[in-house]
């Protein structure tokens, strides 16, 4: 039987992330538009935000499914105009 040991290389200690102070006007129902990186741009509704903002389930448009996103990926949302 082989023998695995996990070797954690990673010491730091987990840190706080705080989103973007606009995820924190996202409420579920809005149309939003998502930028993964400039060049690449998407819509969608938000489809649920947990309570403290730094995760947010958008459903995409075109049939492309339902992503999750945390504050730290490095995407912006922005709510798109009514």
């Amino acid at each position: 039987m082989a023998r695995h040991r996990m070797q954690l290389t990673d010491e730091q200690p987990v840190r706080r992330v705080e989103p973007d102070p606009r995820w924190k006007d996202l409420r579920r129902g809005d149309r939003v538009s998502v930028r993964t990186r400039p060049g690449y741009e998407t819509g969608g509704l938000i489809d649920a935000v947990t309570d403290d903002h730094t995760v947010v389930w958008v459903d995409l448009d075109g049939g492309r499914g339902r992503t999750l996103l945390h504050c730290s990926d490095g995407v912006e949302i922005f709510l798109s105009p009514s």
